[in-house]
């Protein structure tokens, strides 16, 4: 296989004329790990490295659409590899996204027949579609991430845990309350609850599809899940919702993972 100069070289080579020349050269190479699988694939990516800022980088109900497109006309019997690099997104879209292609691609033992592959970043929401695969192969420099919700660019984590901080100190210490009142009358109304409610939706949604499609039939699939969302939520342990998560990590708490270098041909593929 061509390194990745050489696969831009083989782009540049293309007829001028060929507007998607990219996208040309791009199904040459999904065709190929095809053969190699035997399994549908089909690359789900965003810019938001390259292009950071960019608006609707992030997962999003117009997606949906996008993979309408790209599994019409499959054999869903041959199952789906998805290949996944985003920085996360709408937990709504995401779960939206996720419950659409477990219809379609079913495994015979009756749950979903959906890999995920993710070559380097799976963040967030990226890392809520990994755990509801039946298995996730990763690069050594792959990541995954926490799954904690963010609510106008802010932890819900973070929130419930510095409310629950302020009523202990201002109970230890009531001339604290001044201070904390600064912060706290920041939250917009219901904002509390709106945290409360996106963590309880995250784990749920997590939980559910590790114990129903990963661990699919297998004894202790629920006290396994459970233990995992544990992790993928701990914030004080994670300590950042950008916290990389590496393959070591990923195995050791428990997800089905596969290291995509064990494989060399699988790998350039």
């Amino acid at each position: 296989m061509p390194n990745w100069n050489q696969i831009l070289q083989e782009i540049q080579e293309f007829d001028r004329r060929a507007s998607q020349k990219l996208d040309l050269v791009r199904r040459g190479y999904l065709a190929e790990l095809q053969k190699k699988t035997g399994r549908n694939a089909i690359a789900y990516y965003s810019g938001f490295l390259s292009k950071p800022g960019v608006a609707q980088s992030e997962i999003n109900d117009e997606d949906k659409n996008g993979f309408m497109m790209a599994v019409h006309m499959l054999d869903r019997a041959k199952g789906l590899d998805l290949i996944l690099h985003t920085p996360g997104g709408s937990i709504a879209a995401t779960q939206s996204i996720v419950d659409y292609l477990h219809q379609l691609f079913q495994h015979p033992d009756g749950g979903p027949d959906v890999r995920v592959i993710v070559p380097q970043i799976a963040m967030s929401a990226g890392t809520m579609i990994a755990c509801a695969s039946r298995q996730i192969l990763m690069t050594k420099h792959a990541n995954l991430g926490p799954i904690d919700p963010h609510l106008r660019g802010v932890p819900a984590y973070g929130v419930i845990k510095e409310f629950q901080r302020a009523c202990a100190e201002v109970k230890k210490e009531p001339s604290s309350a001044a201070v904390w009142q600064a912060i706290i009358g920041q939250y917009r109304p219901t904002f509390l609850s709106q945290c409360d409610n996106a963590i309880k939706w995250s784990n749920a949604f997590v939980e559910t599809h590790l114990t129903e499609t990963m661990f699919r039939g297998e004894p202790g699939a629920k006290k396994r899940a459970k233990s995992i969302v544990k992790r993928l939520t701990d914030y004080t342990g994670n300590k950042t919702h950008e916290r990389h998560i590496h393959f070591q990590d990923c195995d050791d708490m428990g997800l089905k993972v596969k290291l995509i270098e064990d494989d060399p041909e699988l790998q350039d593929l």
